[in-house]
């Protein structure tokens, strides 16, 4: 047994060399061990203040595992006490398996000191869950509850504000309402005025006419041919009292003034409606036709992208709907009735044009037949060089834009005739024109500089 001892090499620290002291110091170590917590987890269920003094047979008492009680199980080779644990192997060991059988130069620590590592371990484990139960009872009942009322708060506020701003939306539209219905009544009844003026005007000359006519017919049908020479001065006068009755004239006061239903307000929120409301972007079947697309620009796989390119594409097959010159492209969809509305994100694009125009604007050469916006039949919003303008006919309106858009709206309605162009993040009219279209319209585009897309 003592050479047994000698051979040992356990990893055990000790200040001596000699293995008998080694494992001696070691079993000290395990009868003098001092461990309170074992009180707490074998059932008393809090830490002992004074477990400072506690022995190895209050240990051995309390620890309720059974391996440090008398009845000890035994080791089967040496059947000696199971009173060693060998870290490297994770199992119950003896004195001599460590030091001369098959757990010899690995980690091990004596029984007890284990278990209270363990223990403590646990007791770590068990305040760490009592902690984090009381943080977790304080969050829901402080946290949630405080998160509970403020969002009954800031809901009620919610609603308050969304109430208020439609009131607010409802009264001014329905003021709106009553204004523009004045207006109408007003300007009807003008109109009427007008008519019934015109009308009993005419009526009497009328009169007047038809009896000057009768009495010409009978002079001319009754009177001796001596005395119809005589009485030229009675025709004559007869004849420039007819003449005096004049010629009737169609003039603008007979007509209802546009104008008297033009509301700011109105447009912005019709146009609102229409570009933000639940069929916002139109229909998803509108995108450019692919005939039409210049060879200055391309075309994405989806066609719904036009980008410029400074080189012409080539081998391009001739047809009579592309511009040959300009760098345009034509919508497929036909518009010539109901309301259509459709987005463009213009993105960072320094030179676009966005707008309709009819299906026979030219398509070939460099002229401004060919050209959006520099003809009758083709009306855009353009930006070029920083400047904003609505053209149409040659003609240019310069456009106040206080923010640069990167998402243009346009609605077109045809009943009324209204062309619309709206910038979608500021919900703003940029412009609106009313135009007697006279034949169905084709959404037009042109881009000289990076790319503009239609949105679905």
């Amino acid at each position: 047994m003592t050479e047994e001892f000698i051979t040992c090499d356990l990893t055990y620290p000790s200040s001596s060399g000699d293995p008998r002291e080694t494992f001696t110091a070691a079993k000290d170590m395990e009868l003098k061990c001092e461990q309170p917590i074992f009180s707490l987890l074998s059932g008393s269920g809090s830490k002992q203040a004074g477990g400072a003094g506690t022995s190895a047979a209050a240990i051995t008492a309390n620890s309720g595992s059974g391996l440090l009680s008398g009845d000890c199980e035994l080791c089967v080779e040496h059947e000696s006490e199971l009173n060693w644990f060998c870290g490297t192997e994770q199992k119950l060991i003896c004195s001599n398996c460590a030091v001369v059988g098959s757990c010899h130069g690995h980690t091990v620590t004596p029984l007890a000191t284990r278990v209270a590592a363990v223990r403590n371990q646990l007791v770590d484990v068990c305040e760490k869950m009592q902690l984090q139960a009381l943080r977790i009872e304080k969050f829901i009942g402080q946290t949630l509850t405080a998160k509970e009322q403020k969002l009954q708060i800031a809901a009620s506020r919610a609603r308050e504000h969304v109430l208020a701003q439609v009131n607010a939306a409802r009264e001014a539209l329905e003021e709106e309402e009553q204004r523009l219905l004045e207006e109408i009544q007003k300007e009807e009844e003008r109109v009427e005025q007008c008519l019934l003026t015109q009308r009993a005007h005419w009526s009497q000359a009328l009169v007047s006419l038809s009896q000057t006519r009768s009495r010409l017919v009978h002079t001319l049908t009754h009177t001796k041919d001596t005395q119809l020479v005589t009485s030229v001065q009675d025709i004559a006068e007869r004849v420039e009292e007819a003449e005096g009755v004049g010629e009737p004239c169609d003039t603008d006061q007979l007509n209802l003034n546009p104008g008297c239903s033009d509301s700011k307000l109105l447009r912005g929120l019709w146009a609102t409606a229409v570009l933000l409301g639940p069929n916002a972007y139109g229909s998803s079947y509108l995108k450019f036709d692919e005939r039409t697309v210049s060879p200055l620009l391309s075309l994405s796989d989806d066609f719904c992208t036009l980008t410029f390119q400074k080189k012409a594409r080539q081998s391009l097959p001739y047809d009579p709907a592309r511009f040959d010159c300009w760098p345009n492209a034509l919508g497929s969809l036909s518009l010539s009735s109901g309301t259509h509305s459709w987005v463009v994100d213009v993105g960072q694009s320094g030179a676009f044009k966005v707008g309709v125009c009819y299906a026979s604007m030219e398509r070939k050469g460099s002229g401004n037949e060919a050209r959006l916006g520099y003809n009758s039949k083709s009306w855009v919003l353009s930006h070029y060089d920083g400047d904003y303008s609505f053209c149409h006919a040659g003609k240019k309106v310069p456009l106040q834009v206080v923010k640069r858009p990167e998402r243009i709206g346009l609605l077109l309605d045809w009943q009324s005739q209204t062309l619309l162009f709206y910038e979608l993040d500021s919900c703003a009219v940029l412009y609106s024109v009313t135009q007697q279209f006279s034949a169905p319209l084709l959404p037009a585009c042109a881009v000289t500089d990076r790319s503009i897309t239609i949105q679905h």
